[in-house]
């Protein structure tokens, strides 16, 4: 216990220390977001913050992890998926800032690159990190066995939530907030597991979303871009394949499920019906076009994900008890 309150608390003061200077590294090369003319017109005030802040969130994480963890496997298995999601994110806001627009990499590239990382990730968790190939699901004794197709599963699982994460990390402090609860939720899932590491690794995540979220809090001072919205769906993700509880994610994950959402059925909507469900998507959007300030979104937002995650942690905690 007091390694992982100490993991937490030394990544949290990490991202409050190094912030500032980080954040004006970021200034003096230029390093800014560009924003879409799609989005809602208020955004285009955010032009130029600076951006790339995962880097700061994944640094703070892993400085923490390296002294109090033990580097077994099963955490190892999130950080190579975490760390390997980053990198992917970090190419595409390169691309962005080289190419000075909004897109980066083409969404089916990401995808590209995310397979043979996974199907590593995968392959370890299953030889080495305690995962295996059922579905478990709390208070359900049975699980389901899938077979060689968990690779599959696992692979729409991890990619899902990276991109997830990706879309919610569309207002300020909104996809650090809603991490760091889901993250701390998982984190304690593994605590009552007696899986040491991954709630020394949980929890510096979460410590470092928490002191990335000082500076990323309405007016954003700097963005996580792709590198860190990447990286963290990827680690949501991999927390729960490593802990059995990859069904459970739905839940205690359930904002980033409802975000993805929003935008499937928006395009499956005009696609085939040449109608809009929402005004705009991701659905945080729908709620700025209906007049609600991006505080009010933002803290709403973080009270459903807070709720989602204790319920998801409460339903486990039960199972636990019933078992």
């Amino acid at each position: 216990m007091i390694k992982i309150l100490g993991a937490t608390l030394v990544a949290l003061v990490i991202g409050l220390i190094t912030g500032p200077r980080f954040i004006k590294f970021l200034q003096m090369r230029g390093i800014g977001q560009n924003i879409r003319a799609e989005g809602p017109e208020r955004h285009l005030a955010k032009q130029g913050t600076p951006t790339m802040g995962g880097i700061l969130i994944l640094v703070a994480a892993l400085i923490p992890y390296l002294i109090f963890a033990g580097k077994h496997w099963d955490s190892l298995v999130v950080i190579i998926l975490t760390y390997g999601s980053g990198a992917i994110g970090l190419a595409d806001d390169l691309l962005k800032r080289r190419h000075q627009r909004s897109l980066g990499l083409n969404g089916k590239v990401k995808l590209a690159l995310q397979v043979p990382l996974v199907a590593v990730a995968v392959f370890l968790a299953l030889r080495y990190g305690g995962a295996d190939t059922k579905l478990m699901v709390p208070l359900v004794k049975q699980g389901l066995e899938i077979g060689v197709l968990y690779y599959v599963f696992a692979f729409f699982l991890i990619a899902g939530f990276s991109h997830g994460v990706n879309l919610t990390d569309g207002l300020d402090g909104l996809a650090a907030g809603t991490v760091a609860v889901a993250m701390f939720a998982y984190a304690g899932i593994a605590f009552l597991r007696g899986e040491t590491d991954l709630a020394i690794l949980g929890s510096c995540l979460t410590g470092a979303c928490v002191g990335f979220l000082w500076y990323n809090t309405h007016p954003a001072s700097v963005f996580m871009g792709d590198t860190g919205s990447l990286a963290l769906g990827a680690a949501l993700a991999g927390m729960a394949m490593v802990t059995e509880m990859e069904v459970l994610l739905l839940l205690i994950g359930g904002l980033f499920v409802i975000e993805a959402l929003s935008v499937m059925i928006q395009v499956f909507s005009f696609r085939y019906f040449h109608r809009r469900v929402f005004l705009m998507t991701p659905i945080h959007h729908h709620f700025e076009l209906k007049g609600w300030s991006e505080m009010k979104i933002i803290v709403r937002f973080w009270l459903v994900a807070a709720i989602l995650a204790g319920a998801g942690f409460t339903l486990y905690y039960l199972g636990n008890i019933a078992k």
